[in-house]
């Protein structure tokens, strides 16, 4: 059963320091970045002999499209979503592109991408911008089930971000403490509707670091009203409840590392991201050990994979639709 913390490492290798860490009980989860990676050969050897440590571990990778993008060399340059809006097949086209990005993703051993991004584009936000489906709910939604499902024909869990909605907060939350003045009535009547339409689909949500202050002071993935009393009673989503990165800015509200994960944790979040910051990781994980925190077996539901995949680029499906998506001039 994983953990309750997804931490990540420095190298494309593991190091002695990095095994014995990924060997205590409380990790169970680790996310790849762009400095982890080289081609898809090397990924492949790092995510077995992460598997060799932990064969439970979940991992993870932003592989969302667009500038967002861990896995490059060797792997299909996948648009921005905001692109498929301008497509006359863009339904097809963002179905297909979930099916590739899922496909390429677990044939390197990774279990799932943090995808897709449920944002609404306001044209405010530039952290979010053409992360975005599209500014309009219904088409966002549409869009974004299309991906999913692609996603889902893979294999590949799926996690809408950033709940319950980061496109109307213009500062970034990596740098800054993002605030969305808006009352909730406007929230609802915008970007909470893909949250609402798809959460019978999504196996998993990532909470904003973004404080509505016309909701609750805290920022919604340390707010038990948002992710208790709207995600899980309002609109009935029973997935998994990912943070997102501990150690952004905008999460520097509720304390030290472990003070923060204790906070998200405590507000309803299954698992907690602390990343880019190997002291803030270890410290979270020392209050996780004091604590004797209990990993939440819905967790488990983000392996949705067979162990071996076949080799996807002999796949007819895989090599229409990258045919399909040139031909849309996507990639």
């Amino acid at each position: 059963m994983q953990g309750s913390l997804m931490l990540d490492i420095a190298g494309t290798w593991l190091t002695a320091e990095d095994r014995q860490l990924l060997r205590q009980p409380q990790v169970g989860g680790l996310i790849l970045f762009a400095r982890n990676i080289e081609d898809p050969r090397q990924v492949l050897e790092l995510t077995r002999a992460i598997r060799q440590v932990r064969p439970d571990l979940l991992l993870a990778v932003d592989q969302e499209g667009g500038r967002v993008q861990r896995l490059r060399q060797g792997f299909v340059r996948l648009p921005a979503m905001r692109r498929f809006a301008e497509c006359d097949d863009a339904l097809a086209l963002a179905e297909l592109t979930g099916w590739l990005m899922a496909t390429e993703v677990l044939a390197v051993g990774i279990d799932f991408s943090f995808a897709p991004v449920l944002d609404l584009d306001h044209q405010r936000s530039a952290v979010i911008g053409a992360r975005a489906f599209e500014g309009d709910p219904w088409r966002a939604t549409q869009l974004a089930g299309a991906f999913i499902k692609g996603m889902h024909a893979a294999g590949m869990a799926a996690t809408g971000k950033h709940f319950p909605g980061h496109g109307w907060a213009e500062a970034d939350s990596h740098v800054a403490i993002p605030l969305d003045e808006r009352d909730l009535a406007q929230i609802r009547q915008q970007d909470l509707q893909p949250f609402q339409a798809l959460g019978g689909v999504l196996d998993a949500v990532m909470p904003a670091h973004v404080i509505y202050p016309a909701v609750d002071e805290r920022p919604a993935g340390f707010s038990a009203y948002w992710l208790q009393t709207i995600l899980r009673g309002e609109l009935g989503f029973d997935g998994v409840i990912f943070s997102d990165d501990l150690s952004m800015a905008g999460a520097h509200v509720a304390g030290d590392a472990g003070e923060r994960i204790l906070a998200a944790l405590g507000a309803g979040c299954d698992m907690g991201l602390v990343c880019n910051d190997r002291a803030s990781a270890e410290l979270a994980l020392s209050v996780l050990q004091r604590r004797d925190v209990m990993p939440a077996p819905r967790l488990r539901r983000m392996v949705r994979r067979a162990e071996v995949l076949p080799d996807y680029r002999c796949d007819p499906r895989w090599l229409q639709g990258l045919q399909a998506l040139r031909e849309a001039e996507l990639v």
